[in-house]
C-alpha cells in the first residue's frame, strides 16, 4: 500500500473576508448539504479506482470549514478511514464545544485555528467575523477537549498594523502555549475588497521595510520562545511541525477533493474545476472527469526544478545527497550556473550536504524560487 495525503476543500463561509480570494462561498449556504453528499460520491469514486492507497494525513480546509454542520465532516472522514494527521482549519467564529467534541470522535488530532491579530480593530479592518476574546474562548475549548496539537495562524503587514500590535500578539499567542505558530504575511490579490479600500485610500498598508522587520521581529522572538523555524511563515514546538505540509513540500503525492482542489499523483498536477454548480451536476451525473483539470503532466527536469523551489521553502533546505538519490543526478552539477548567481548574490548558503536560504534569501525568496522556474 502507498501512503498519501487528502485535502478535503470545504467552500463555505459565513463571511469572506476582505483579502481572500480563495474559491469560498458566503452566498450559497442552500449548496451545504447537496455539496457535502457530492463530496462523499467523489471520495467513494476515488477510492474504488485507487485501492493501493491509504491515508497518511488528512487536511480539512476552505473556507471555513467549521462553520458547517459537524456530522458532516464525520461523514467524510468516515469515508476516507483513518490517518495518522488529521487537521481541521477552525474560525473562532464558528466553533463552540459540541462540534470540537465532534472533531474529537471523527480522529480529528490537530486543529489550525486563523486568528491572524489579537487587535480587534485589526480584525475588522480585515474583515474577520470573531474577536480576539472569542478566539481564546474556542482555544481553552479545544484544549479542555483534549486537542494537544494546535496551530495558530497571525498575519503581518496588516493595514495600520504596527510593531506593538504584532509584540502584543506574539506575546499572548505564547503564553498560551501552542505546539504551532504560523506567520504569514498579507498579500494583497487583485478584485478583493481589501485592495478596493487600498486603493481609494480607505486603508494604508505598511510599507516593505516595515514589514520585513516584522517579519524577522516575529522570526526572533518565537525561537526565543522554544519555536522551531523549519519552513518560511511556519514555527514549531519540536515534533509538532505540520505533517501533511512538510509532505507536500518534500514532493510527495496527495490527492484534492472538492470544489477548487489540486491533486499531485503519478507526477500529474491537477485540479478540480472551481465552479461549484458545475462540480456538483457532474458529481450527480457521475461524470468526475468532467470536474478534473490537467494541469501539468512532468517531465525530470520539471519535477526536479520543482523540488528545488518547494525544497528551498523549508529553513534546513536541500540535501544534496537525497536529491542525487531521487533523481540520480547532482544539484550541483544541473544548477551549477543557477547556484552560483545566487550564491553570489549572497541569497543561498551551501554547506556540506546541505543548499538552504541565507537570511537575505529569506527576504527575497521570489527572486531565488524564480531561477527555477
Amino acid at each position: 500500500m502507498k501512503e498519501i495525503g487528502v485535502y478535503v476543500h470545504i467552500p463555505f463561509c459565513k463571511q469572506k473576508c476582505y483579502y481572500c480570494d480563495f474559491i469560498s462561498f458566503a452566498n450559497k449556504i442552500d449548496l451545504q448539504e447537496e455539496y457535502i453528499e457530492c463530496l462523499k460520491k467523489e471520495i467513494k469514486n476515488w477510492k474504488s479506482i485507487n485501492k493501493d492507497y491509504i491515508p497518511k494525513t488528512i487536511y480539512i480546509g476552505g473556507g471555513t470549514p467549521s462553520f458547517i454542520d459537524s456530522n458532516y465532516i464525520i461523514d467524510i472522514l468516515n469515508i476516507i478511514g483513518n490517518a495518522q494527521s488529521v487537521t481541521i482549519e477552525l474560525n473562532p467564529g464558528t466553533v463552540n464545544k459540541q462540534k470540537l467534541q465532534d472533531y474529537k470522535k471523527a480522529g480529528i488530532n490537530r486543529l489550525s485555528i486563523g486568528l491572524q491579530s489579537t487587535k480587534d480593530e485589526l480584525l475588522k479592518e480585515i474583515g474577520r467575523i470573531h474577536n480576539y476574546k472569542q478566539f481564546i474562548e474556542a482555544y481553552k475549548l479545544a484544549r479542555e477537549e483534549g486537542f494537544n496539537n494546535i496551530n495558530v495562524d497571525l498575519m503581518i503587514g496588516l493595514p495600520n498594523q504596527s510593531i506593538i500590535d504584532l509584540k502584543d500578539s506574539l506575546e499572548k499567542i505564547c503564553n498560551l502555549n501552542p505546539e504551532h505558530i504560523s506567520v504569514y504575511s498579507l498579500i494583497i490579490e487583485e478584485n478583493t475588497p481589501l485592495q478596493q479600500m487600498i486603493d481609494k485610500g480607505e486603508l494604508e498598508l505598511p510599507n516593505e521595510e516595515k514589514e520585513r522587520h516584522m517579519y524577522w521581529y516575529a522570526k526572533n522572538f518565537l525561537e526565543l520562545n522554544g519555536y522551531k523555524h523549519y519552513e518560511i511563515s511556519n514555527f514549531a514546538k519540536l515534533g509538532f511541525e505540520s505533517e501533511h505540509n512538510l509532505d507536500c513540500w518534500n514532493q510527495k503525492e496527495y490527492i484534492g477533493f472538492g470544489v477548487s482542489a489540486y491533486s499531485y499523483l503519478d507526477n500529474k498536477r491537477f485540479g478540480n474545476i472551481s465552479n461549484i454548480d458545475n462540480y456538483i451536476k457532474n458529481c450527480q451525473n457521475n461524470e468526475f472527469e468532467n470536474n478534473v483539470i490537467i494541469e501539468e503532466i512532468q517531465n525530470k527536469e520539471q519535477k526536479m526544478n520543482e523540488y528545488m523551489i518547494l525544497g528551498l521553502r523549508k529553513i534546513d533546505g536541500i540535501s544534496i545527497r537525497r536529491f542525487e538519490f531521487l533523481f540520480n543526478e547532482n544539484p550541483i552539477i544541473i544548477y551549477k550556473d543557477e547556484l552560483k548567481k545566487l550564491y553570489e548574490e549572497e541569497l543561498i548558503i551551501i554547506d556540506g550536504d546541505n543548499i538552504r536560504l541565507s537570511n537575505k534569501g529569506l527576504d527575497l525568496a521570489n527572486l531565488v524560487w524564480e531561477e527555477f522556474v
